[in-house]
Protein backbone atom coordinates (compact mmCIF):
# COMPACT_ATOMS: atom_id res chain seq x y z
CA UNK A 1 0.00 0.00 0.00
CA UNK A 2 1.39 3.44 -1.12
CA UNK A 3 0.76 6.09 1.26
CA UNK A 4 1.37 10.31 0.63
CA UNK A 5 2.76 10.94 3.69
CA UNK A 6 5.85 9.51 5.64
CA UNK A 7 6.27 8.86 9.60
CA UNK A 8 9.48 8.99 11.23
CA UNK A 9 10.70 8.91 14.36
CA UNK A 10 14.69 9.57 14.99
CA UNK A 11 15.63 8.57 18.63
CA UNK A 12 18.97 9.32 20.03
CA UNK A 13 21.88 6.82 19.64
CA UNK A 14 23.27 6.33 23.02
CA UNK A 15 20.14 6.41 25.17
CA UNK A 16 19.65 3.42 27.10
CA UNK A 17 17.39 0.83 26.19
CA UNK A 18 14.52 1.83 28.93
CA UNK A 19 15.15 5.18 27.47
CA UNK A 20 14.83 4.26 23.62
CA UNK A 21 11.73 3.02 24.26
CA UNK A 22 9.94 5.51 26.53
CA UNK A 23 10.91 8.42 23.70
CA UNK A 24 10.05 6.34 21.58
CA UNK A 25 6.38 5.23 22.46
CA UNK A 26 6.12 9.30 23.80
CA UNK A 27 7.15 10.37 19.97
CA UNK A 28 4.10 7.68 18.75
CA UNK A 29 1.80 9.09 20.93
CA UNK A 30 2.26 12.73 19.85
CA UNK A 31 1.97 12.16 16.03
CA UNK A 32 -1.34 10.06 16.46
CA UNK A 33 -2.54 12.82 18.71
CA UNK A 34 -2.03 15.31 15.97
CA UNK A 35 -3.91 13.39 13.16
CA UNK A 36 -6.46 11.51 13.93
CA UNK A 37 -7.35 10.45 9.92
CA UNK A 38 -4.19 8.62 10.05
CA UNK A 39 -5.43 6.08 12.65
CA UNK A 40 -6.72 2.92 11.04
CA UNK A 41 -10.08 0.89 12.37
CA UNK A 42 -10.15 -0.89 15.71
CA UNK A 43 -8.87 -4.23 15.92
CA UNK A 44 -11.36 -7.27 17.22
CA UNK A 45 -10.20 -10.71 18.23
CA UNK A 46 -12.16 -13.62 16.85
CA UNK A 47 -14.19 -13.49 20.61
CA UNK A 48 -15.60 -9.83 19.59
CA UNK A 49 -13.79 -8.01 21.99
CA UNK A 50 -12.53 -4.83 20.83
CA UNK A 51 -8.80 -3.25 21.06
CA UNK A 52 -7.57 0.42 20.44
CA UNK A 53 -7.06 1.93 17.14
CA UNK A 54 -3.05 1.73 15.64
CA UNK A 55 -1.37 4.06 13.63
CA UNK A 56 -2.94 2.98 10.14
CA UNK A 57 0.66 3.34 8.51
CA UNK A 58 4.39 2.45 9.24
CA UNK A 59 6.43 4.36 11.26
CA UNK A 60 10.33 4.17 10.58
CA UNK A 61 12.51 4.11 13.26
CA UNK A 62 15.81 5.79 13.35
CA UNK A 63 19.30 6.01 15.83
CA UNK A 64 20.02 9.44 15.49
CA UNK A 65 23.09 11.27 16.85
CA UNK A 66 22.55 14.73 18.24
CA UNK A 67 23.72 16.50 15.10
CA UNK A 68 20.84 14.51 13.06
CA UNK A 69 18.58 15.34 15.50
CA UNK A 70 19.41 19.24 14.98
CA UNK A 71 19.41 18.85 11.50
CA UNK A 72 16.05 17.07 11.16
CA UNK A 73 14.35 19.34 13.56
CA UNK A 74 15.89 22.35 11.58
CA UNK A 75 14.55 20.78 8.39
CA UNK A 76 11.30 19.98 9.81
CA UNK A 77 10.32 23.50 10.98
CA UNK A 78 11.56 24.91 7.47
CA UNK A 79 9.07 22.35 5.72
CA UNK A 80 6.16 22.21 7.97
CA UNK A 81 6.22 19.10 9.10
CA UNK A 82 4.03 17.75 12.03
CA UNK A 83 6.73 17.50 14.52
CA UNK A 84 6.62 15.55 18.15
CA UNK A 85 9.41 16.31 20.46
CA UNK A 86 11.31 15.05 23.50
CA UNK A 87 14.41 16.43 25.15
CA UNK A 88 16.97 15.08 27.74
CA UNK A 89 15.29 17.02 30.47
CA UNK A 90 11.87 15.36 29.94
CA UNK A 91 13.65 12.70 31.76
CA UNK A 92 12.91 14.13 35.00
CA UNK A 93 10.35 15.44 34.94
CA UNK A 94 7.02 13.58 36.58
CA UNK A 95 4.44 14.88 33.92
CA UNK A 96 2.92 16.40 31.00
CA UNK A 97 2.87 19.69 32.20
CA UNK A 98 6.62 19.77 33.58
CA UNK A 99 7.21 18.22 30.30
CA UNK A 100 5.84 21.08 28.65
CA UNK A 101 7.61 23.69 31.04
CA UNK A 102 11.08 21.54 30.25
CA UNK A 103 10.52 22.27 26.46
CA UNK A 104 9.71 25.61 26.61
CA UNK A 105 12.96 26.34 28.76
CA UNK A 106 15.18 24.83 26.05
CA UNK A 107 17.03 27.07 23.24
CA UNK A 108 14.25 27.33 20.46
CA UNK A 109 17.15 27.00 17.66
CA UNK A 110 18.86 23.99 19.45
CA UNK A 111 17.02 22.54 22.15
CA UNK A 112 18.84 19.32 23.60
CA UNK A 113 17.02 16.54 21.64
CA UNK A 114 16.64 13.02 22.41
CA UNK A 115 13.58 12.19 19.96
CA UNK A 116 11.66 13.60 17.45
CA UNK A 117 8.82 12.37 15.18
CA UNK A 118 7.81 13.61 11.64
CA UNK A 119 4.68 13.39 9.65
CA UNK A 120 3.97 14.90 6.33
CA UNK A 121 4.76 14.62 2.48
CA UNK A 122 7.06 11.54 1.87
CA UNK A 123 10.14 13.61 0.01
CA UNK A 124 9.80 16.28 3.12
CA UNK A 125 10.25 13.73 5.69
CA UNK A 126 13.33 11.51 3.50
CA UNK A 127 15.31 15.07 3.64
CA UNK A 128 14.32 15.98 6.95
CA UNK A 129 15.85 12.47 8.01
CA UNK A 130 18.66 12.14 5.82
CA UNK A 131 21.43 11.12 6.67
CA UNK A 132 20.11 9.43 9.75
CA UNK A 133 20.37 5.05 9.80
CA UNK A 134 17.63 2.89 10.77
CA UNK A 135 17.64 1.92 14.17
CA UNK A 136 18.79 -1.57 14.63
Amino acid sequence: MQFDTKVALLVLDDLAVWQKLNVTAFLATGIAGVAPEAMGEPYEDAAGRTFARLLGQPMMVFAATRADLQRAHRQAIARGLTTAVYVKAMFSTGHDAANRAAYLAEDPDAPELVGLALRGPKKDVDKAVKGAKLHP
